[in-house]
């Protein structure tokens, strides 16, 4: 990072205070914290494991799903019983009926017994066919339970999924909001972290300034460097907001605060000077003494 140690004040085209962009780290599942290995002013790198929610209900639940659909071939209709009873009827029928052929060839029986025989066959038939038809339509439905059940089970293995914590983003642990041992629900801050290699600071320009501030411009950012010196550093601006505002009482003088003003970000790199909070100054170019 170049920066230069100026001795004396210059005059400086804008004031303001350094911020990072913090990510709040929440919860996504319900139940009791069993660890969360995050330190204020800790480093973590992203997709580290930090934190873990108790997942023995979930577990249980999982398991329960999975013996329900390990018992739906159990419960299986088998239709051949029912149709082996139909089939010997059935056989005694065709004897019956061939019986009757040879007696009604020799006049000793009616064509009415041969009809009723034939009739009887035919409502066998029908019903083996029922058999049939009904165990499809029984073990359909038996088998159709085993897609929602599995659905839940997907729905069980996201909540798994979201017990555990993973640090979204490289950068500094800012502050550590709960503790292990503590019961969390969906949403429950865990910790801030922000990515303090880069930061932000935010000033303000008056409507003549904004008239020579553009985004990506190059700028100067200095900072103190004991009581009278000063740090300059690089920056570029990354942001002018597109409404005014009254000047923030923590920049400006009394007599300032009345004045309409507009924010600004310039993007500085950090080299380790630089604390969330710390104020600096922006020098335009032209702006220099």
């Amino acid at each position: 990072m170049l920066f230069s140690c100026k001795k004396t004040a210059t005059n400086a085209g804008a004031y303001g205070n350094f911020e990072a962009t913090e990510t709040v780290v929440g919860s996504e599942a319900n139940g009791r914290l069993l660890y969360l290995k995050v330190d204020e002013g800790q480093q973590l790198k992203a997709s580290k494991l930090v934190a873990l929610i108790d997942t023995t209900q979930l577990h249980l639940q999982k398991l329960q799903l999975l013996a329900t659909i390990n018992t739906l071939p159990k419960k299986l209709r088998v239709a051949e019983p029912d149709i082996a009873v139909l089939e010997d009827q059935k056989r005694n029928l065709l004897r019956e009926r061939d019986r009757v052929k040879k007696l009604l060839a020799d006049k000793a029986a009616t064509p009415k017994q041969l009809d009723d025989l034939n009739g009887e066959i035919e409502v066998i038939d029908q019903r083996i066919q029922a058999a049939k038809s009904q165990t499809q339509v029984a073990n359909r439905g038996i088998l159709a339970e085993r897609e929602p059940l599995q659905a839940q089970i997907a729905t069980i293995n996201d909540k798994l999924r979201r017990s555990y914590i993973y640090n979204p983003i490289s950068g500094t642990v800012m502050t550590k909001l709960s503790e292990p041992s503590e019961v969390v629900g969906f949403g429950t801050p865990l910790y801030r972290i922000a990515n303090l290699d880069t930061l932000e600071l935010r000033a303000y320009a008056s409507m003549v300034q904004l008239q020579n501030i553009k985004t990506g411009q190059s700028v100067k950012v200095l900072i103190d460097d004991g009581v009278e010196a000063y740090h300059e550093l690089p920056g570029k601006v990354s942001w002018i907001s597109s409404e005014s505002e009254f000047t923030p009482k923590t920049i400006q003088t009394k007599e300032e605060r009345v004045n309409l003003v507009y924010a600004f970000k310039v993007r500085v790199k950090n080299d380790g000077r630089l604390k969330i909070g710390m104020p600096g100054e922006v020098i335009f170019n032209g702006n220099e003494n």
